[in-house]
């Protein structure tokens, strides 16, 4: 896992404010967030939204993938991929052609995933337990 900034959706001030409540990492804030109960105490700590820290919360599951880093975990969010669970889901093709096109559009990424790598990532999301309590 990474530091809170690798995390889609956080800008720098957001991840001041996490970081000034303790949460430095993705590992940080799913330890402290996976649970609405976690979410509610941040949430009054930091002054961010439950919903903002929920969807924080799913995308740092995502850096637990081998492979899936900041900017790739940028490129999941960007294609619709959110959770784990959602990248249970997916079919390696569909994910790949949906890179080549938001990459072509915003160039989130220097280079795109090989199909390997997605279908690794789809592999280990399915043996991946999901961290967040709904």
């Amino acid at each position: 896992m990474g530091s809170i900034d690798q995390v889609a959706g956080v800008d720098a001030r957001q991840a001041t404010r996490l970081r000034k409540a303790g949460v430095r990492t993705s590992e940080g804030l799913v330890n402290r967030a996976s649970t609405g109960r976690g979410r509610s105490e941040l949430s009054r700590a930091t002054g961010l939204s439950v919903s903002d820290l929920r969807v924080w919360v799913s995308h740092s599951d995502l850096l637990r993938i081998a492979g899936v880093g900041g900017k790739y975990s940028e490129l999941l969010v960007a294609a619709g991929v959110d959770t784990i669970r959602d990248l249970r889901r997916r079919s390696p093709d569909s994910l790949m052609a949906k890179f080549a096109g938001l990459n072509g559009a915003r160039r989130v990424v220097g280079r795109l995933p090989t199909g390997t790598m997605v279908e690794g990532w789809i592999r280990a999301a399915r043996e991946l337990a999901p961290s967040i309590d709904r």
